[in-house]
């Protein structure tokens, strides 16, 4: 029975591990967020963003539903720019699931353990999505957010859940001292 459970605690973990997003926020603290109240978005730093248009529109699309849910408005003469980057790298994820119980001749792979050891080798891409907050009037930066973790969707819809997930933990953290 603790084996048991000791195994799903090595699964929960290794499944949580992987869908994990790791968010971080940091701003000016000389700015007054409540004067913030309509945004649009910032032509030239997405164009920037080395992702495909399609998932340029879909990080555009979920920033919008989430500023728009904040109490944003969407306006030709707005208060701040959104601006987005993004990168992405290979990761490669190597565990070792030694389940062995003792010494001696076994039945597993290694003659010198009574069990199992088990190396699982994982790749996937590792994405980060900085999204920025820039003071339309004086054109300076006053908020970024950066979220990031896994992204190994290839199928449209769950590569969409996924860019909402990042858009909305990062801007959970928006204003500051409001998480």
């Amino acid at each position: 029975m603790k084996l048991l459970r000791f195994t799903s605690l090595i699964i929960l973990v290794t499944l949580t591990s992987c869908s994990t997003l790791r968010v971080s926020t940091d701003y000016d603290t000389k700015a007054n967020f409540s004067q913030y109240k309509t945004f649009a978005f910032y032509k030239k730093g997405i164009d920037k963003a080395s992702v495909s248009d399609l998932d340029k529109k879909r990080i555009m699309r979920a920033i919008e539903a989430e500023l728009l849910a904040k109490g944003f408005t969407k306006s030709k003469n707005p208060d701040v720019l959104v601006s987005i980057y993004t990168k992405s790298r290979q990761r490669i994820n190597v565990r070792n699931n030694n389940l062995a119980w003792g010494w001696g001749w076994g039945w597993g792979y290694n003659p010198w353990f009574n069990g199992y050891n088990n190396i699982n080798v994982n790749q996937y891409t590792e994405g980060t999505l900085f999204i920025d907050l820039i003071d339309k009037t004086n054109n300076e930066l006053v908020w970024q957010g950066i979220g990031s973790g896994a992204m190994r969707m290839k199928n449209p819809q769950k590569k969409e859940a996924r860019i909402k997930e990042f858009v909305k933990q990062i801007l959970s953290k928006y204003p500051p001292g409001q998480e």
